[in-house]
């Protein structure tokens, strides 16, 4: 791990840009965000990203005041279903609980989970607005690849939530926005071909993932779009800095830095309280 080194930056001078993504749109459609989420979850495993996470979980969980991972914005569920299940196979965190949660939850995911029954795995059918997380919910906060999605008031106002709740939080993204900012969609044509490779490997498999990837190729377009965007939206270690500017004291610290992995560099910022009250 390498922590971050970084001078106070603007809002302006940060170099990600915001450009929009499909999945974000309220018009997309919700079949098609789930066969997205799908190829994700997906390119994920290809990634070990579970492998890169689970470390940084159980750092922040030491932080915490209960063995408990309130996922924020978990859309189909991502790798901590699987990270969760290994922390608590492990023997370290027996008691361990994983909370999925989103604004907008995707119900359909939320059924097949809570349908199990299972004391240790649920997901929150009600929204859950990430910068106002309800004093109940105690533990780490986890964001997978998600953080790049919020403008930066919004992403500023999720952190601050977590220190005045006294509560951990993990940021994880699988890219580190690193190219020039001008060379940003090179990497459409390349995350085209990559998907029209990877989409077997899909589970579950449907009809309308083979259709819409090779026959109608619009799913590998959304996801090309999207994957290219991004990086480019992804916070770098100086935009943290920016971020977390004003949220650091005796009570609550940050940490940041680069993993090395699969497909480039990884970036994560782990806030913790000094002290469980």
């Amino acid at each position: 791990m390498i922590n971050g080194s970084f001078s106070p930056i603007s809002y302006l001078e940060m170099k990600r840009i915001h450009l929009f993504e499909f999945e974000d749109m309220p018009w997309f459609p919700d079949w098609i965000r789930v066969l997205m989420t799908r190829y994700i979850m997906t390119f994920h495993k290809i990634l070990g990203t579970v492998c890169l996470l689970e470390e940084l979980v159980e750092k922040g969980l030491q932080k915490s005041e209960a063995q408990m991972i309130l996922d924020l914005c978990s859309g189909s569920g991502g790798p901590m279903l699987e990270v969760a299940s290994k922390l608590r196979s492990s023997g370290k965190f027996p008691d361990l609980r994983l909370m999925l949660s989103d604004l907008y939850p995707n119900l359909e995911a939320a059924k097949s989970i809570n349908q199990k029954k299972d004391e240790a795995l649920a997901y929150l059918i009600d929204p859950l607005d990430a910068t106002q997380v309800r004093k109940g919910l105690v533990g780490l906060r986890t964001m997978v690849s998600s953080m790049h999605h919020m403008k930066p008031e919004v992403a500023k106002k999720i952190l601050k939530n977590a220190k005045e709740a006294n509560q951990p939080i993990l940021v994880f993204e699988i890219s580190d926005n690193s190219p020039p900012i001008f060379l940003w969609w090179p990497a459409i044509p390349f995350a085209f071909l990559m998907s029209l490779i990877f989409m077997p490997l899909v589970r579950p498999m449907s009809w309308q993932q083979v259709l819409f990837t090779y026959l109608i190729p619009i799913l590998p377009l959304f996801i090309a779009w999207d994957g290219a965007v991004s990086n480019a939206r992804t916070y770098t270690l100086e935009d943290m800095g920016e971020l977390i500017k004003g949220l650091s004291d005796e009570s609550y610290s940050w940490e940041m830095g680069k993993l090395k992995g699969k497909g480039g560099n990884k970036l994560y910022l782990l806030g913790s309280p000094s002290k469980s009250s």
